[in-house]
């Protein structure tokens, strides 16, 4: 197999995350565990206890995201550089178009973080020069004008339109799960280091960001006997129930060495899945687990939300305002990313129905009407080459809840029945509106596969051939290989698994995708990667039409 690092790199990197993460975060046994909450201003001067982020960033916009140690204004200078990695100096010698690209840095202000947002905050920046790279500088500014330490990052918007389009992106999902949190030991979740060494021009998170619903203890016991190291937080020591307990998992994952030094320098893209909430949740849902106090799944689901969103870096966030309480955004929406490529990310979470043997005779819920037609109208409109769906659940792949079905698919092989109507009307669309070069990327059953999908072996016939691909876990117990649904002619190419409930110690169970696109978009190469830097697998493909 390929490697992305050597084994000596790969060790170096495992080493010397660990002996960073040994000297700077508490350890299993510790006197005291470094609170979640952001502590009070070292002396007078505020501090960044959860590094930045940029996200959703396209060929004209970015967003910027940081998170103070108390309250205080977010401000952000961004710093073009030119094809050698140098700072526009002004004077002529690099001056170019636009805004950004004649050597003046880019100053942008933004929002107040205060105690109702857990002290982040973000700017979008907009009207930027598309195929440019920034140096990033993000601060916070007291109310006596002092400003924080610095954070220092960067980030590529996408390329412009006479651009040849090649980019490098890297995906995954499933993050500090089954009690696997930040272990010393193995030098923290030190798969985001080798997605980082990839140097992607941007990251998708396809869901299960944080595991509210999984207790993080000092010790666990791995399969094989070993015992799995953890630091550890008040709010990960139990399932999370209040805003502040969703809030702690969310920084519990940044004070992660990796994480923050990957999204210090790689645009993420997320979307979120049941464990931003509890296991396998839908609207209405009434827990019987007698882990929680609080049973209504829907107060749980909007106390995750809401943590959710004040943490991710995405667009048209918006946070308490006067009087009127939390404000959720819209999850599904579309990142242009150049001529070549559009990304299409969805929610299966929020409008998901019951999690029912899914053989009713009519449609069942999975993406609303709303989201369904928003999907196919953008899908319809764009003009990039390629176009990626990512789904925060599989759509063949046999999900089990129970005696119900967690996913799309219900386990019979016959017409479809139940969710899988929604994704009959779904593929059916897209077929006879004429789009082509549809890929999908998924995660949540913390295996990788490749799956193809095509008439010929389908019981429902009315769509064209597609690929689907899935990677995870990133940090968290591996499971699989499961069964498929034959539905929509599903083949598998490819699929690789960890022991069950495997730990991610030695990196060989967990998985991410990387995703280069070619010049002017012809071709669209698929790797599926263990968390060591492994490739396990490799797909090609070629536009159509």
């Amino acid at each position: 197999m390929d490697s992305l690092t050597s084994p000596n790199r790969r060790t170096l990197l495992k080493g010397a995350a660990a002996a960073a993460l040994a000297t700077s975060l508490p350890v299993a046994g510790s006197a005291s565990a470094a609170p979640a909450t952001p502590p009070g201003p070292v002396g007078s001067r505020l501090t960044l206890p959860s590094g930045l982020q940029t996200g959703d960033v396209t060929s004209r916009s970015a967003v910027l995201w940081s998170r103070a140690s108390g309250a205080g204004r977010l401000h952000a200078v961004l710093h073009a550089l030119d094809s050698q990695g140098e700072r526009l100096t002004g004077n002529g010698r690099r001056r170019g178009k636009g805004r950004g690209h004649d050597g003046r840095p880019i100053t942008l202000r933004g929002p107040w973080a205060t105690a109702d947002t857990d002290f982040t905050a973000r700017i979008s920046a907009e009207g930027l020069p598309s195929g440019t790279t920034f140096e990033t500088e993000l601060f916070f500014e007291d109310e006596n004008g002092q400003r924080s330490e610095v954070g220092a990052g960067r980030f590529s918007t996408a390329p412009g339109k006479r651009s040849d389009g090649a980019q490098t992106f890297v995906w995954t999902a499933d993050t500090a799960g089954q009690g696997y949190g930040i272990n010393p030991d193995v030098g923290g979740m030190f798969g985001y280091e080798t997605m980082r060494s990839c140097s992607p021009d941007f990251f998708l998170h396809a869901g299960d960001t944080i595991y509210a619903d999984g207790p993080i203890a000092e010790t666990l016991e791995e399969p094989d006997g070993a015992v799995w190291r953890n630091v550890v937080t008040d709010e990960v020591a139990k399932v999370a129930e209040t805003l502040r307990e969703f809030r702690g998992r969310h920084s519990y994952n940044l004070m992660d060495e990796n994480i923050r030094a990957m999204y210090a320098e790689v645009p993420v893209i997320a979307t979120w899945d049941d464990h931003e909430t509890t296991n396998n949740w839908w609207s209405g849902e009434v827990l019987t687990d007698e882990q929680y106090t609080v049973r209504d799944v829907d107060t749980l689901a909007a106390r995750g939300r809401r943590a959710w969103q004040e943490y991710q870096p995405i667009a048209d966030v918006r946070a308490l305002s006067q009087g009127s309480g939390f404000e959720p955004t819209r999850i599904y929406r579309q990142i242009e990313r150049g001529p070549d490529l559009d990304v299409f990310v969805l929610d299966m979470r929020t409008h998901k129905g019951e999690n029912t043997d899914g053989l009713e005779q009519h449609a069942t819920s999975i993406f609303g009407e709303e989201q369904l037609q928003w999907l196919l109208h953008g899908l319809r409109r764009s003009k990039a080459t390629w176009k990626v769906i990512l789904a925060d659940l599989p759509l063949g792949i046999i999900v089990p809840d129970g005696e119900g079905q967690e996913s799309i698919s219900n386990a019979e092989n016959g017409a479809p029945l139940g969710r899988e109507l929604e994704l009959a009307r779904l593929l059916s669309g897209i077929k006879h509106q004429g789009t082509r070069n549809v890929v999908f990327l998924t995660g949540d059953v913390h295996y990788c596969a490749a799956h193809h999908y095509s008439p010929e072996r389908a019981a429902f016939t009315d769509f064209d051939p597609f690929w689907e691909f899935v990677a995870g876990p990133i940090n968290s117990g591996s499971f699989g290989p499961n069964e498929m649904d034959g539905t929509f002619g599903p083949r598998v190419d490819f699929q690789k698994a960890g022991p069950e409930m495997g730990s991610p110690r030695d990196g060989t169970g967990q998985f991410f995708g990387r995703v280069q696109v070619a010049p002017h978009g012809e071709e669209f190469t698929v790797e599926l990667i263990d968390a060591n830097g492994d490739v396990q697998y490799t797909r090609t493909l070629t536009p159509e039409g």
